[in-house]
């Protein structure tokens, strides 16, 4: 499904105007959900941490047993080559991706041998600095190693998500603040989240049960090299009823203002702005 405008699909060694097919009804990822992908951000020119994001979706097809085949420098190449169709002021959502095509003889396990690669390009304009959202707690959890794929950006994670998101927005709520296996909270159902109270930054440790994102750890670094305190650590639903100021940090719109958590306000604050303004000074620099 489309969401954004403008689209190219990089498929079977060239690049497509449109939303092309690329996937067979007897694909394993079709039917068996053998897909991974990845998202990266072309803002004003610029792709930020492209190569992090391709490197993950290679780490991510290993994961679900699928064999990458395009190295993290090609993968640039070939989205970089795509990109210079769209304009500088375009905002492009960049997904790489992998499936599965060929089963072993159960039909379950996917075979090394054979792997579907595609890239998609569309414009989706960046979240006005204006935007933001409140959150609405969940009884759906984050899985763990044992019981999914949680070490990747697997597709057949995000019905989870989808259900999380559907449960709270029947609420009045935009996203949702989830948790993990043992009750603590783990991230929103499509970001990493940070809080902060009395000046310090918080945010969940990596526990396995939610990736840790591309776009967070960029934060952590901008923050640290601006002397500021950032703790990754264990948070309750407590800590945020408690907490100063929210937000989200994820690899679509980068910094996300939380403006309430059930009957919890907050403002959005300065830690809030600093940080979304450190993002794209860093951004502006990078190639």
């Amino acid at each position: 499904m489309a969401t954004g405008t403008n689209i190219r699909t990089y498929f079977d060694g060239q690049w497509h105007d449109g939303d092309a097919p690329i996937m067979r009804a007897a694909d394993h990822g079709a039917w068996l959900g053998s897909t991974v992908f990845d998202g990266a951000r072309y803002v004003d020119g610029r792709a930020p941490d492209l190569d992090l994001h391709c490197a993950r979706v290679n780490r991510s097809a290993t994961a679900l047993m699928i064999t990458p085949t395009v190295s993290t420098d090609d993968m640039i190449a070939m989205i970089r080559d795509g990109l210079a169709t769209y304009p500088k002021s375009a905002a492009v959502y960049i997904r790489p991706m992998y499936w599965g095509i060929d089963g072993d003889l159960t039909a379950i396990v996917p075979s090394p041998d054979a792997t579907g690669f595609a890239i998609c390009l569309e414009e989706i304009p960046m979240a006005p600095p204006t935007a933001s959202t409140r959150l609405g707690r969940t009884r759906f959890r984050r899985p763990v190693m044992e019981d999914s794929v949680v070490n990747a950006k697997a597709g057949c994670l995000y019905p989870n998500n989808a259900r999380m998101l559907a449960e709270v927005r029947a609420r009045g709520f935009g996203n949702a603040l989830v948790a993990d296996a043992i009750g603590n909270v783990a991230e929103s159902a499509t970001a990493n989240v940070f809080m902060v109270k009395d000046g310090v930054v918080f945010t969940p440790v990596a526990n396995g049960t939610f990736l840790s994102g591309i776009t967070r750890a960029r934060h952590i670094a901008n923050m640290r090299a601006d002397s500021m305190e950032v703790h990754e650590t264990v948070l309750t639903f407590d800590d945020f009823s408690s907490a100063d100021e929210v937000f989200l940090s994820g690899n679509m719109s980068k910094v996300t203002p939380v403006t309430g958590f059930e009957d919890q306000q907050y403002q959005v604050g300065p830690v809030t702005r600093r940080v979304r303004d450190m993002y794209w000074d860093w951004a502006a620099s990078a190639p």
